[in-house]
């Protein structure tokens, strides 16, 4: 059994599993037609269109579909339609919105707005009959369930499935396929790792690094928004390869950095860095085999793309008891509400 939920974000983090086998289950179906519609249209260019964690699930497909497909992905700014007007030229393109509520006006006049440059537009929607999904020919139904606690998690994690199952079928990938029909009894799995070490070096930090390459990145960056959203810790996510390129400055004695480290095509890399990272004396907590530092425990899932996922349910039964050490309330971040309806 995972741990007793003490707030509504560990409910909703225990919950994933069988949000997971619901969207199997139930979107399936739209899934494929979807991912069809994706392989008959061709496109050259994938544009997506999301805001804070749905912009993360949108990179993890960006990451993924780029390294299946070689199609590139690339992120529209909402505000180049709702505020600056702009009319977008995408004939032949597609464009894939993210979004839990689909009720942002941004996120649904740029799908809009896509759809009238040409675009076939796809939807990933968690609340039905949202405005989001008039805006799009394809929709598919997290069917996630409703989430309390303002800080997103399984529905994160249901909509980079969602986005991975359409990658499947756009591609005809049937490894992949399957290693989202395990998934749910892997991330079971995943919720009952222990973190606790890492605990009181997140507590005390002021800032800290998350590392990733690939779809690892993504995760770096949804972890990074939970340490600022959930515990008020200053937290910055970059490719381990960007870090190189100034930020590493900042790291010195103690300074902790949360590595996720999946067995994929950059592992090599993040363990020679992880090298480099100890010599500046950095508190290296590592998600993953092979590199230096105090390692956390995962769960293995069998394939590149999925791998991470474990790591990051993990990670959200971390945070939230983070949260709770430093005497914050994990379900009502300060200054956030369920519902962001930008412009």
């Amino acid at each position: 059994m995972p741990p007793a939920a003490k707030s509504f974000m560990r409910r909703e983090i225990n919950e994933t599993p069988e949000a997971l086998r619901r969207l199997l289950s139930t979107s399936g179906e739209a899934m494929e037609a979807a991912g069809m519609a994706l392989r008959q249209v061709s496109p050259p260019v994938v544009v997506t269109i999301a805001r804070g964690s749905s912009d993360h699930a949108a990179a993890y497909f960006k990451y993924a579909a780029e390294i299946s497909t070689g199609v590139p992905v690339a992120s529209l700014g909402p505000s180049v339609v709702s505020i600056y007007g702009a009319r977008l030229k995408l004939a032949g393109a597609a464009a894939l919105a993210i979004s839990q509520s689909g009720r942002s006006p941004d996120i649904v006049s740029m799908l809009t707005a896509a759809r009238l440059g040409g675009a076939r537009t796809l939807a990933l929607v968690n609340v039905p009959g949202s405005p989001l999904e008039a805006a799009a020919d394809h929709v598919v139904p997290l069917a996630a369930g409703l989430e309390h606690s303002v800080a997103a998690t399984k529905s994160f994690l249901v909509s980079v499935a969602a986005s991975l199952g359409v990658l499947a079928a756009w591609t005809g990938d049937t490894a992949l396929r399957g290693a989202l029909e395990r998934l749910p009894d892997q991330i079971e799995e995943a919720l009952l790792q222990d973190w606790s070490p890492a605990i009181e070096a997140a507590r005390d930090a002021g800032s800290l690094y998350t590392l990733g390459r690939g779809v690892g990145h993504a995760i770096a960056a949804e972890a990074a928004l939970k340490f600022k959203e959930t515990s008020l810790i200053h937290a910055e996510a970059y490719s381990g390869a960007e870090l190189l390129h100034g930020p590493v400055s900042l790291v010195d004695g103690g300074f902790p950095v949360f590595v996720f480290a999946p067995d994929d095509a950059a592992h090599a890399s993040l363990v020679d860095l992880g090298a480099r990272l100890e010599a500046k004396g950095a508190h290296l907590f590592v998600a993953g085999e092979g590199v230096t530092g105090r390692r956390l425990p995962t769960v293995a899932t069998g394939h590149p793309l999925t791998a991470p996922l474990t790591m990051l349910v993990s990670f959200y039964g971390f945070i939230e008891e983070v949260a709770r050490a430093r005497e914050l309330d994990p379900d009502v971040p300060r200054g956030l509400s369920k519902v962001t309806e930008t412009i």
